[in-house]
């Protein structure tokens, strides 16, 4: 008796991760040095989630490399502005997406900092987005990446 067909089928591959979804957003304000460029897009550029391309639309636009806050910094709970959150549309400041713009000095990636002083703030449900520079002196600008 030989084995049945379905007996001998491979077992299903196991399906990737889905991978975050593309982001466009609208700044309120421009990037500072970049005041042509309002609207960029937030590009996975890792499977997890954990790193992302801050890419203006405009085809000679600035790109930057960003991580979420929360995955790197868990602690990191800057107060946001009344003004920046109405700006927004957030009704309550928890419910921002914050993301740091990364720098990776001389292609080093154990080098890389983030940039906690001035998150990027996202409203998640408008896309609504602007850097905030934040005056309180209490985050660095440049804050080891390593997890």
């Amino acid at each position: 008796m030989t084995p049945s067909a379905v007996a001998t089928l491979p077992a299903p591959p196991v399906a990737a991760p889905a991978r975050p979804p593309v982001q466009v957003l609208a700044l309120a304000e421009p990037l500072p040095g970049f005041p042509g460029h309002r609207e960029y897009v937030l590009v996975p550029a890792d499977g997890a989630g954990l790193l992302f391309w801050l890419q203006s639309v405009a085809p000679d636009g600035p790109r930057f490399l960003a991580v979420p806050a929360a995955s790197f910094f868990p602690d990191y709970a800057p107060v946001l502005p009344g003004v920046a959150c109405i700006e927004l549309g957030l009704e309550d400041a928890a419910d921002a997406s914050l993301y740091c713009l990364v720098t990776v000095p001389d292609g080093d990636v154990a080098a890389a900092t983030a940039n906690l002083r001035a998150p990027l703030v996202v409203n998640p449900g408008t896309r609504r987005a602007r850097q905030l520079v934040l005056t309180d002196g209490v985050h660095p600008i440049r804050r080891p990446l390593r997890r």
